[in-house]
């Protein structure tokens, strides 16, 4: 039986994508989309993934994040099928893939860079996958059209890739592999070739085009902005593991260890009392005078550095308790003279004591024997 032209949601599809919630397992008992049991890969000596557990649930933005190295591209290939693990097990929805090719597994992948055909039309590249499927030509057309719809890319059909700008090419990816309306859609930093100002105008819409054809997304990416902007959760990749999974807020506000609070965003690590506390820039206030900080922990120091960024601008100040904390004042009513001006003066900063998060050293990998 023929499938249906259009791209349609899932039914009883929910806005809450399901599983966020639960760890990755919808309130429905379905099975989770994408399920890794123990994976484990090492190429030589090199450890690159040691033995992750992660659960993605259906119609989830997950993003696998972490620096170059950490092992989020391997996991995602590993997923594919593009790499067999030594150990471990992946399953999709329910069902172990792990030894299935990847052309028998309910995956597309959407490349950095883009992997488009130059000879075919941009109209021939989306259907391409439709065509080894031997979908009829008219069904292939009508579907190649609402993918590209969806991507605002109607009306391309007929040019070539190299007659597009990077953020229209990475389009044409995206609406071929949505087209054959995979289960789980994997992206391996598809944003990273594009310069800023696209790259974030193309977070907002993927994440709304995720919303729309409600598919599971796996997101790989080393930007943390990124990340945070366009997941329902994320697992913090570090040295082949997992350092933390959970919702952006989560993550960003109650990190697991000094790792993910010094790799996701700008941090503070201070240690007092005998602990090791970490606390946000932006929530670290410069007292004015007349000010006593009430409610507030305060400390005194100096400004050591000054950096004007436009609309804000950041405070490197030297505690006399010890350490130092990075301060982040918008400039609201301060020119850049004026900010520039406050290096070498002593000030107190505060913060709110419930903004102070203690944190674990990471637990380090020991050397093989």
């Amino acid at each position: 039986m023929e499938k249906t032209a259009a791209i349609t949601t899932e039914p009883g599809a929910q806005d809450e994508p399901a599983g966020a919630q639960s760890g990755g397992r919808s309130s429905s008992g379905e099975p989770p989309d994408v399920r890794l049991n123990a994976l484990r890969k090492a190429y030589g000596d090199v450890v690159a993934v040691d033995g992750i557990d992660l659960e993605v649930g259906r119609g989830e933005f997950f993003t696998l994040l972490g620096p170059s190295g950490s092992g989020k591209t391997t996991t995602l290939r590993m997923i594919a099928g593009f790499e067999v693990p030594d150990t471990g097990k992946v399953e999709l929805a329910g069902s172990d893939v792990t030894g299935i090719p990847p052309y028998d597994r309910e995956v597309n992948t959407v490349f950095q860079d883009y992997a488009l055909f130059p000879h075919m039309t941009v109209g021939e590249n989306v259907e391409y996958g439709m065509r080894v499927q031997r979908v009829a030509k008219d069904e292939r057309r009508k579907r190649a059209s609402d993918a590209l719809d969806m991507v605002r890319l109607s009306g391309y059909e007929a040019r070539k890739p190299s007659e597009l700008s990077g953020g229209q090419r990475q389009r044409v990816a995206l609406a071929r592999a949505i087209v054959n309306r995979p289960r789980v859609l994997l992206l391996d930093e598809p944003l990273g070739a594009l310069d800023l100002k696209l790259r974030e105008q193309m977070q907002v819409e993927l994440k709304g085009i995720q919303g729309e054809v409600r598919i599971t997304f796996i997101y790989v990416t080393h930007d943390q902005d990124e990340a945070l902007t366009m997941s329902d959760r994320i697992a913090v990749f570090n040295e082949g593991r997992v350092e933390q999974v959970g919702r952006p807020a989560d993550i960003y506000e109650q990190p697991a260890n000094d790792f993910v609070t010094g790799f996701v965003g700008a941090s503070n690590l201070l240690e007092r009392d005998g602990a090791r506390i970490t606390v946000r820039p932006e929530k670290i206030r410069l007292l004015e005078s007349g000010d006593d900080g009430s409610g507030m922990h305060t400390e005194r120091g100096v400004i050591r550095d000054v950096a004007y960024a436009g609309m804000m601008t950041r405070y490197l100040v030297d505690l006399d308790a010890g350490g130092e904390v990075l301060v982040v004042r918008q400039n609201l009513e301060t020119s850049s003279t004026e900010a520039l001006e406050q290096r070498g003066r002593q000030v107190t900063v505060g913060w709110r004591p419930e903004h102070s998060v203690a944190v674990t050293e990471k637990t380090r990998r020991e050397d093989p024997q």
